[in-house]
């Protein structure tokens, strides 16, 4: 069986100007949210989370966005729902509230 893609531009998540919403992790509600259960530290997030290590660190800095299957680790860690974490912002460019290191 063939599965036809839309060509380029015809989708709405690829269409330009459309406003499609992204999500970004909020770092300063993950960082409060640790430090509420003692992990102080990349380290101590990633030995709780199961995240590797240099990844853990890279998104407490805010330098990167944690993975889909890193992002439920890291909720399912802390008991938490995802969009708990994770904040709506209507363009790539724009930084949701809190997300600065």
């Amino acid at each position: 069986m063939w599965l036809s893609f839309p060509q380029q531009g015809n989708h709405p998540t690829t269409c330009e100007g459309r406003g499609n919403p992204v999500y970004r992790l909020n770092v300063a509600r993950l960082r409060e949210i640790a430090e509420k259960r003692g992990d102080r530290s990349a380290y101590a997030i990633a030995k709780r989370t199961g995240v590797n290590t240099s990844s853990a660190y890279r998104i407490a800095s805010g330098e990167t966005q944690p993975d889909l299957i890193s992002a439920l680790r890291i909720a399912e860690a802390y008991d938490l729902d995802i969009r708990t974490l994770m904040d709506r912002v209507d363009d790539e460019e724009d930084e949701p509230a809190g997300a600065a290191a």
